[in-house]
């Protein structure tokens, strides 16, 4: 339900070409409450007012020389791309209600104005224009949280595998590699326990804007819960090109943080899965990439591996060591470990 407030608070625009009219509706709308009218003589301003204002009601006369009504409602469906006219037409010829509303108004006022009438239909096409916008506004939120991820805005489970999908369809079809580096925070429990789960929210969601920030345009970076994060390489030339993207990524998580006065290190491990080496479906790569990881946590964390390789071409550089300017972690029951110091 929407409230009078809202609906008296709208923006109003008044078309007609006949100034007696349009003071009369003017006064009308002020007497009855509305707060934001605003009005033209001259049809071809419609639509560029429309544009810059976005009015939730345009009141307008459908007989105006040189460009009538009808033409002015063609002009605005260029602008109203999801269909829905907010237009009120004002006509003093009753051939016209049926065509006016076969153009896209979604209702009409007769010509003379009956105050009761005017002020009617004026409230109810508010109301309902507004609700119109919350329910896009709705499905935009529902959208967004189908396929995102609520805490990071980061892609989630949903939409990665969408992207992946597309993504391996173009590999299959050019005959190219792409990749996924899997990675996952080292010991971030302590970040939770230490600091409360909230200064671990903080912390993802800045792991996530890192991540993003050196990511390619043209890859994905999702959240799969917990302090688990995706990176999907949509095309990469060599396996050691995705070995740059994990090593990059170990570098930026590893970078202090500041979360609530408190200097905050934490480093990373990342598993890569290549496709088709490594597998031709998303799942299979995503698992692959997961083994991946697993073998950098049991080697020491802090670090990156490709699944089933050991040359040192792709490994050399695969073990960082983290920052040592980060303050201690508050602990009660102990002195709190540095954080490059994690087994």
């Amino acid at each position: 339900m929407v409230n009078s407030t809202a609906i008296f608070n709208a923006s109003v625009l008044i078309v007609d070409d006949k100034e007696a009219n349009v003071l009369l509706l003017e006064r009308m709308l002020r007497g009855a409450g509305y707060v934001s009218i605003t009005s033209t003589m001259d049809p071809v301003e419609v639509c560029a007012l429309h544009r810059k204002n976005g009015y939730g009601l345009i009141l307008l006369d459908l007989e105006m020389p040189g460009m009538d009504g009808f033409q002015v409602m063609e002009s605005l469906k260029e602008i109203e791309t999801d269909d829905y006219l907010p237009v009120l037409a004002v006509t003093a010829h009753p051939s016209h209600k049926l065509r006016a509303l076969q153009g896209g108004a979604k209702d009409f006022i007769s010509k003379p104005f009956d105050r009761a009438e005017v002020l009617m239909r004026v409230h109810n096409m508010l109301e309902v224009r507004l609700l119109h916008e919350a329910a896009l506004k709705h499905g935009k939120i529902l959208e967004s949280l189908a396929l995102n991820d609520p805490l990071t805005g980061l892609a989630n489970r949903r939409l990665l595998a969408e992207r992946m999908s597309m993504a391996l369809a173009h590999a299959r079809r050019k005959k190219r590699s792409m990749a996924v580096v899997y990675l996952d925070l080292d010991e971030f429990k302590q970040i939770n326990d230490k600091l409360g789960h909230g200064a671990g929210d903080v912390l993802l969601k800045m792991v996530a804007w890192r991540l993003v920030a050196m990511a390619r345009e043209e890859d994905t970076v999702a959240r799969l819960g917990g302090d688990e994060f995706i990176i999907m390489l949509s095309e990469i030339g060599t396996a050691d090109s995705a070995a740059t993207v994990a090593l990059k990524a170990i570098e930026v998580v590893s970078q202090p943080y500041d979360i609530e006065g408190h200097s905050v290190c934490i480093t990373a491990s990342a598993g890569i899965g290549i496709y088709p080496v490594h597998g031709e479906d998303a799942d299979t790569l995503i698992k692959s990439a997961d083994l991946a990881l697993y073998e950098a946590k049991r080697a020491g964390k802090n670090a990156y591996r490709i699944l089933g390789r050991t040359d040192r071409s792709a490994s050399a550089r695969s073990q960082h060591d983290a920052p040592a300017s980060c303050s201690p972690l508050p602990n009660s029951s102990e002195e709190s470990k540095r954080c490059d110091s994690h087994d």
